[in-house]
């Protein structure tokens, strides 16, 4: 089963974390059902961008990004090559290397 590394997140994972992640499943939904608070304004459903993560190894693995995934990535804060949103991002075989950005765009405008 592949896992994925949760590098540390000040508020979200401290400590970061080595998950396990059945293939077929969500980056998201991995990170939620072992307690990572992944931030999910939408449901999952593909409407915001506030479960934006950079996915540092392991990106090639994953399905290429719909094209609505793609222009909602677009509003994303600190968007980079290796953005994903998590929600959208299923996982493989291959294990993973993510990062939680230190903002979201809910974040920025609460002034969290």
């Amino acid at each position: 089963m592949p896992q994925i590394i949760f590098l540390p997140h000040e508020e979200i994972c401290p400590e970061g974390a080595v998950i396990e992640a059945e293939p077929g499943m969500t980056v998201c939904d991995a990170a939620l059902k072992n307690g990572i608070n992944i931030e999910h304004a939408c449901e999952k459903s593909c409407a915001c961008t506030t479960c934006h993560v950079l996915v540092r190894e392991g990106f090639d693995s994953l399905k290429e990004a719909s094209e609505d995934e793609e222009d909602l990535l677009d509003k994303a804060w600190g968007l980079e090559p290796d953005s994903r949103l998590s929600c959208q991002a299923v996982v493989d075989h291959q294990d993973l290397v993510v990062e939680i950005p230190k903002y979201t765009i809910n974040m920025v405008s609460e002034n969290h």
